[in-house]
């Protein structure tokens, strides 16, 4: 029997403070391999909890982010490439369906759902590990935990949050909300809740 590890990793990256409170855009930008379908679905699940979302047409993955030795792309390149084509004032995350990874602690090539840096301008979110049920819920819930990330919100011990650690499993199907703290967290950031 194969087992199958699945972990979310995330990444505090040291960057000065962002002083901007003004309300982001949320920008998606799928990639190429990923349906349309699958896009609309977590759009439509972001909008839900941050209105101010805009997609982006699909683009290729960028070249220098594939691992040939492992057929996987390289999360914290395309982080680097999204954040270099993301403007002040807006976050970009990355979707997939390709099988992506990072480097966490001794292991040079560790498989991922996600991956987004806190602070930071983009992250990024792959379908790849995801269980078979629920994979549209899940795959909204990665993305929401990743943009996150990337408004400052660490990992959270609220097993139903949606920004619970992972801790090397999928544990998306617990997660119902952001909890009240992180909830409070973003409202600062100027996040406006359509569920409130």
């Amino acid at each position: 029997m194969t087992s199958l590890f699945l972990a979310f990793s995330c990444s505090e990256k040291q960057q000065p403070p962002v002083r901007n409170n003004k309300p982001i855009t949320i920008l998606i930008q799928p990639f190429k391999d990923i349906s349309s379908e699958n896009v609309k679905k977590t759009s439509e699940g972001i909008r839900n909890v941050y209105p101010n979302v805009k997609i982006l047409e699909a683009i290729d993955l960028p070249e220098n982010a594939y691992y040939k030795d492992r057929n996987r792309y390289r999360a914290d390149s395309i982080i680097k490439f999204l954040s270099s084509r993301t403007k002040e004032g807006f976050v970009t995350i990355g979707l997939t369906s390709k099988d992506i990874s990072v480097t966490k602690g001794k292991i040079k090539d560790y498989g991922i759902m996600g991956l987004g840096y806190r602070p930071g301008k983009a992250c990024v979110a792959s379908q790849y590990r995801l269980n078979r049920n629920n994979t549209d819920q899940q795959f909204f819930k990665i993305a929401i935990h990743e943009l996150g990330h990337t408004q400052g919100l660490k990992h959270c011990p609220e097993k139903t949050c949606f920004m619970r650690d992972a801790e090397g499993g999928n544990p998306t199907n617990e997660e119902t909300d952001f909890c009240n703290k992180c909830k409070t967290f973003l409202i600062n950031k100027n996040w406006k809740f359509n569920s409130i």
